[in-house]
Order: structure tokens, then sequence, then C-alpha cells
């Protein structure tokens, strides 16, 4: 996917109304009408959201009688997924770095502390 996909996908995530649409579009294909019914908005309003769900790749819109279902693409989300994967290994990776490297800190304070003591105990006998 190139950068103008992506970018198209993720402006279309951005809006919680074509999020929504999305997750009913999961259950199934359903027309706009369908669609249109939970939200206090126009047909043309929905209308606009689906053609950026469309443009994005996000869904599909086909033809059946004078009606235009909408159907899930999940093409365009899995490329979106795949993209977010490769920074979730990444901070994943890092994160588990600086585990590492706290809990060496940690040993080695508590190895410090430990020669501390020796050495305190020492002098006391001496």
């Amino acid at each position: 996917m190139n950068e103008s996909n992506l970018d198209a996908t993720f402006a279309a995530l951005a809006d919680p109304t074509r999020r929504a649409i999305l997750a009913r579009l999961a259950l199934g294909e359903t027309s706009v009408t369908e669609l249109a019914k939970p939200f206090e908005m126009s047909m043309p309003a929905i209308s606009k959201h689906l053609k950026v769900l469309e443009k994005a790749g996000l869904i599909d819109r086909g033809r059946d009688a004078q009606t235009r279902p909408a159907r899930l693409n999940p093409a365009a989300l899995k490329t979106a997924a795949a993209w977010i994967d490769e920074y979730r290994r990444f901070w994943e990776e890092s994160f588990d770095r600086l585990d590492a490297y706290l809990q060496r800190l940690q040993a080695n304070k508590a190895s410090e502390k430990e020669n501390k003591r020796k050495t305190t105990a020492k002098k006391e006998k001496s």
C-alpha cells in the first residue's frame, strides 16, 4: 500500500461515524438506508461518509436493482494493521530492552548495597 492509500485509510478511520459504519458492516452487507438508521444525519451526509470509506478502499458498494448495498473490504484494514504492527513490534522490543536495562540497574544497585553492608560490617568488627 502506498502512502496516499494509507493516509486515506487513517483519515477515514479518524471519524467516529465512519468507524461505527465499519463496525456495522463487519456484521454483513447492508443498504445505505439501514446504515443510516442509528445516526441523526441526513442521507446525503451518510452518503458522503460512505464515499470517504469507499475512496479509502475500506468498503465496496454493489448494485442490487435500485439499491447500492455496502460491504466491508478487509484488505485495506489488513494493510493498515500490518503497518501498525511493525511499530508495535518496534515498541515492544524497545520496552523489552528498557526492562532488561532497568533490571540490570536494580541488580547492580542491590549488589552495591550488599558490598557496602559487608564493608561496614568488616569495619565494625575491626
